[in-house]
Formats: C-alpha cells, sequence, structure tokens
C-alpha cells in the first residue's frame, strides 16, 4: 500500500515538472529571450520599451529585468542611446495588455490558482488517498465496466464520511478507509487488483460509516448536497455551509471587459425528455450533485433555493491513466428568466444573441427557462459567466445548452486551459461521452 502510494505521489510530481516545463518558466527563468524590433519611445516618456515583432520563447505578459533589456538592446543595436540608461526599460511581448503585468501580479494568480486544487470536504494531507479512492472506483476500471454512478456514490461515501465525522478528512481517516476498502481491492478475484466495484464499494461504506448507509444512498429523501442521511430529520438539520469552513470562497468576479471583447462559446445542445421536469430538477440545488459527471459535479454550500445558491465546482481532470486530479471553483447564480416573466427571458436571450453573433436557440423555439452563474476569484477558467437555457421546438422536444463567455484567460489559467481544459468544457457540456457531460446526466434523472 505505502508504495502504490509512492509510486502516485512520485507520479503526480513528474507530471507537475511536465507541465512546468512545458509552461515556458524554464525559459522564462534562463533569459532566453529573441526578438526583433524598434526600441521607442512608450507614451509615458520616463520609459523606454523594446516592441518585439518577431517570436519570443517566454509566455506572454512577462516582465524582465532593466539589466536584460540593456544587454540585448546593445547587442543588436550597439551603444545605448543618450538618456536611455537612465531610464527604467519594460521588455514586453507586443500583445501584452495595457498596463503589463507585474510578477507580483502573475505570483498571485498563480497562488490563487493552486490553492483551489483538491476538495473542501478533505485536507491537503488527504488529497492522495482520496484521489485513490476516487480512482478505484471509476477510473482505473477498464471503460466497459465503468459506470459514473459509482463514481457519485464513491464522492458520496467521502462527503458522508465527512459529514458524520464533523470535520476534513485527514491522514488519521485514512487507516479507516484502509479497514473499511483495503482487503477488496487487493484480494483475488472480485473486481480487480486495485479496483472497486458497486457491491464493494456499499459493503465498505455500511463497515465505514453504518448499516444505514445503503438504503439511505438509495433513498431521494434521504440523499441531499451530495451526502446520505440515516433519516429525514438528520437531512432537514444538514447546514451546507459547513463546507465554507474550509473552503476558498473569494469574492465574485464576473467578466470585466465588455461584451464584444469577452471570448463567447456554447456547445451542442442537449436534449431532455420534459422540459418542465429538467427545470424543476435545476430549482432544486439539493439535488444536483445527482447530475455529476466523471469530469466534475456542482455541490451547493448555502441553505435555501435556486437564485444566489453557490455551487462548489469540483473538477475531476484524468491527467495519466488511473491518475486523476481533483481542483475546484466556486459560481453563484446571479440571474434566472423563466415563462412566467416573459419580457424578462426574451431580454437575457437578445443579449445572449448579441454577443454569440446568432440566435441563442433556434428560430420558431419556445424559451423555458435560462440560469446564470458566475464565477468567484479563482475559478479555474477565470472571470466567467455561464447560462444555462431551455427550450422546447415546434415538434415538442426540449433541449437544454450552456452558453458561456468569459474574460481573455491570462497565466496560469490560459497554459491550463490549453493543455487540457478546453476538451474537458466542450465534453461536460455535452459534445463528448454521456458519462463526462453533466447535461446528459442531469437529462437521465429528468
Amino acid at each position: 500500500m505505502v508504495a502504490e502510494i509512492f509510486t502516485r505521489v512520485m507520479t503526480a510530481i513528474l507530471l507537475f515538472i511536465r507541465l512546468f516545463i512545458r509552461s515556458g518558466a524554464v525559459e522564462r527563468w534562463k533569459w532566453r529571450v529573441r526578438f526583433r524590433g524598434v526600441v521607442r519611445q512608450s507614451t509615458d516618456r520616463r520609459t523606454r520599451t523594446v516592441d518585439a515583432s518577431a517570436g519570443w520563447q517566454l509566455p506572454s505578459h512577462v516582465t524582465v529585468t532593466r539589466r536584460t533589456c540593456l544587454t540585448l538592446a546593445a547587442r543588436m543595436y550597439g551603444p545605448p542611446r543618450p538618456g536611455l540608461e537612465r531610464t527604467t526599460v519594460a521588455c514586453m511581448p507586443s500583445d501584452a495588455p495595457s498596463g503589463g503585468a507585474t510578477p507580483k501580479g502573475m505570483t498571485r494568480r498563480a497562488v490563487r490558482f493552486a490553492r483551489m486544487a483538491g476538495t473542501s470536504v478533505a485536507a491537503p494531507g488527504a488529497a492522495g488517498w482520496v484521489t485513490d479512492f476516487v480512482n478505484a472506483a471509476y477510473y482505473a476500471r477498464p471503460p466497459e465496466q465503468r459506470d459514473v454512478s459509482d463514481l457519485r456514490l464513491a464522492m458520496g461515501i467521502v462527503a458522508t464520511r465527512w459529514h458524520t465525522l464533523g470535520r476534513r478528512l485527514g491522514m488519521r481517516d485514512l487507516p479507516g478507509f484502509h479497514r473499511a476498502f483495503g482487503r477488496s481491492r487487493f484480494r483475488r478475484g472480485g473486481s480487480g487488483y486495485g479496483r472497486l466495484s458497486r457491491d464493494e464499494l456499499l459493503e465498505g461504506a455500511s463497515q465505514l460509516i453504518g448499516s444505514w448507509f445503503p438504503d439511505a444512498w438509495a433513498d431521494d429523501q434521504r440523499r441531499a448536497y451530495g451526502v446520505a442521511f440515516p433519516d429525514a430529520q438528520s437531512r432537514g438539520r444538514f447546514v451546507p455551509e459547513a463546507r465554507l469552513r474550509k473552503g476558498a470562497l473569494a469574492p465574485i468576479s464576473p467578466p470585466s471587459a465588455v461584451a464584444a471583447e469577452q471570448i463567447w462559446g456554447t456547445y451542442a445542445p442537449v436534449e431532455v425528455p420534459s422540459a418542465g421536469r429538467t427545470v424543476a430538477l435545476l430549482m432544486q440545488p439539493e439535488r444536483w450533485p445527482d447530475f455529476a459527471s466523471a469530469l466534475g459535479q456542482f455541490t451547493p454550500v448555502r441553505s435555501g433555493g435556486l437564485l444566489e445558491q453557490t455551487f462548489e465546482v469540483e473538477v475531476v481532470v484524468p491527467a495519466l491513466p488511473r491518475l486523476p486530479i481533483l481542483t475546484r471553483g466556486y459560481v453563484t447564480v446571479t440571474r434566472i428568466e423563466t415563462s412566467a416573466a416573459p419580457t424578462g427571458l426574451e431580454g437575457m436571450l437578445e443579449e445572449l444573441g448579441h454577443g454569440l453573433g446568432k440566435p441563442a436557440i433556434p428560430s420558431g423555439s419556445t424559451a423555458i427557462a435560462a440560469c446564470e452563474l458566475t464565477t468567484h476569484e479563482g475559478h479555474f477558467i477565470g472571470p466567467a459567466r455561464s447560462r444555462l437555457v431551455v427550450w422546447e421546438e415546434r415538434d415538442g422536444r426540449a433541449f437544454i445548452r450552456d452558453i458561456g463567455s468569459w474574460d481573455p484567460m491570462r497565466w496560469p489559467v490560459a497554459t491550463a486551459f490549453r493543455h487540457g481544459g478546453r476538451a474537458a468544457q466542450h465534453a461536460f457540456w455535452g459534445e463528448g461521452l454521456p458519462e463526462d457531460s453533466m447535461l446528459h446526466q442531469l437529462a437521465r434523472a429528468a
């Protein structure tokens, strides 16, 4: 067991080093800069700027030292111009935003981005074995044996254990999980070495949490917020805000750019069996964990209804085979429009159409509802808004789709998005396998 954990930790470290090298940070530290351009007077007469017209070996928005710029300018243009050595010189890529970016700002964004790794119900010391447990329930299985409902069950076991203990899971909880699930994972036969079947998950949960767990997990009245409860009274006393005690909830951060400068995107619509049942499920935030997919889940962290509800979005990134990585972000529902107030709904669809450059829903369709979610600082996509739109077409078929817009991404979010985030985003909102898409799982629940 110890050897397996050590192997997984070393694999994660090697993956981090690989992403670090690919991000260009090594090149930035070595100051390997290549450019052709002119030394020109900037709009601020107190500074000189080297305008790059050819490629840099640095990521965007990098500020280098005055000494480095003077050395490069001297090599290309001869001795510095009079007065140049007495000014502050900033070498930046030509596509840098106005005002540039400082190393301090980049570090702050990187720290904020790193803080979102893991989950609020498990301490950093438990991240390795919690990830390994979730991996055994789903990602370690052959594709033909995977069932996303078993992944939801595994996440539910972790969340229920957190609730019953009244604290975050840590390294001291590893022996209890091993006693409950370890023998099933490593005995011959069964689900296979290093894996857990659904029956083994339920059997271990009965030992770890209580014999009431299997029946409670199957009962919609005793399962909510991704947690199983021994009875309806216990569910009524549950306080979802408990997740925020050790969470990383930061202020809300809508896109700051005007609509025309934001990046807009939408995805293929997903058919749902009933628009009415779909909207009814969406209006129950405690049921959103029941729509979790293999790429992530939404867990409410506030009491009350959908409007102004905040969700912890836990995203699972299968970086390597048998090595998923957990990260999270927070979004808040900032606007809901329904057909009960058609003026507001039509206005929202018109705004979305202007942003997309095309109608938000097919012509001749009837909009039923729309829900807007706004990110908080530290979200893995940066400042953004996401809108879930439900409509019915003339033939009575109903559909749902997501329409998103976000500010142009900056490092390190842009690097993570480029190396897998974009593909995961499209799959999560319906353009991949059904088990990867929350909207497909919502359609099944409806």
